[in-house]
């Protein structure tokens, strides 16, 4: 953990990230505080979620520095010089991490209350009476008690997508990362949802950064929102700000037509 009790828990600093000639992120700077909810929106392409892969190890990068919660994510100090992170160091790092992704990424061979204690039991080493009752409490939390013998093929997806969600709880990790965790769902499943990610925003004090095309509920979630085009942030503020007085044209224009298509 930091040293300082109010340095951001998370931190990219000049982070380029590539896939071959294309620069994915270009010399992006971004800070998360503690318990801040971050919205990062933008059109495809902008880097949104590769940010998310980044921070979850799920991506390396080419250049630049990505701390969780003081922690150097890629590199660590030996004898005085910055070398790369072993397994041990990104495991650690990542422990500190939750990911709930687009499509929900369940065992389907497990039943629901498996999917949820798998983690805790086999990485944070908790009994399976412990982990049990933690993933029992935590699907009561999203609406799902009475699923825990449910296999994922017998749930909706938005029921899935909970399920992703107290999985990704059940590791009480310090930062929630959410990737666009609506977009695969039916219409009418979407709004379960996002009903859970509201509630959990409103009960906890969890830091949350969140991926979303949906505006509305970043208007309503989100502590400030980062517009981001082209591996860079455009511009970024609280909610009421760049949704009522955007700065930037590339802003407005993003924004009047994801708003028209709402």
């Amino acid at each position: 953990m930091s040293d300082r009790p109010d340095a951001p828990i998370l931190r990219l600093e000049g982070v380029v990230k590539r896939f071959g000639e294309l620069r994915v992120l270009d010399g992006l700077d971004l800070e998360v505080e503690r318990s801040e909810r971050v919205a990062l929106i933008g059109p495809s392409g902008s880097g949104k979620s590769t940010i998310l892969r980044v921070v979850m190890t799920l991506e390396t990068i080419d250049a630049g520095r990505v701390e969780i919660d003081g922690l150097d994510l890629w590199h660590v100090e030996r004898h005085g010089r910055r070398v790369a992170a072993d397994e041990a160091h990104l495991r650690r790092c990542r422990a500190k991490v939750g990911m709930v992704f687009q499509h929900f990424n369940l065992f389907p061979h497990m039943t629901v209350l498996r999917n949820v204690t798998e983690a805790p039991m086999h990485v944070l080493g908790l009994t399976r009476e412990k982990a049990e009752a933690r993933a029992r409490g935590l699907l009561d939390r999203v609406g799902l008690a009475d699923k825990v013998d449910a296999h994922p093929a017998q749930l909706s997806g938005g029921q899935k997508q909970r399920v992703a969600i107290a999985r990704a709880l059940a590791m009480e990790p310090e930062v929630m990362l959410f990737d666009e965790v609506t977009s695969a769902l039916d219409p009418e499943l979407v709004g379960e949802v996002l009903a859970v990610l509201r509630r959990l925003a409103r009960e906890s004090r969890m830091t949350m950064l969140i991926v979303t095309h949906q505006m509305h509920f970043a208007r309503d979630i989100a502590d400030r929102v980062v517009f981001l085009d082209g591996g860079r942030i455009v511009e970024q503020g609280p909610p009421e700000e760049i949704f009522a007085r955007p700065r930037h044209e590339r802003t407005r224009t993003f924004l009047q037509r994801l708003l028209e298509a709402e």
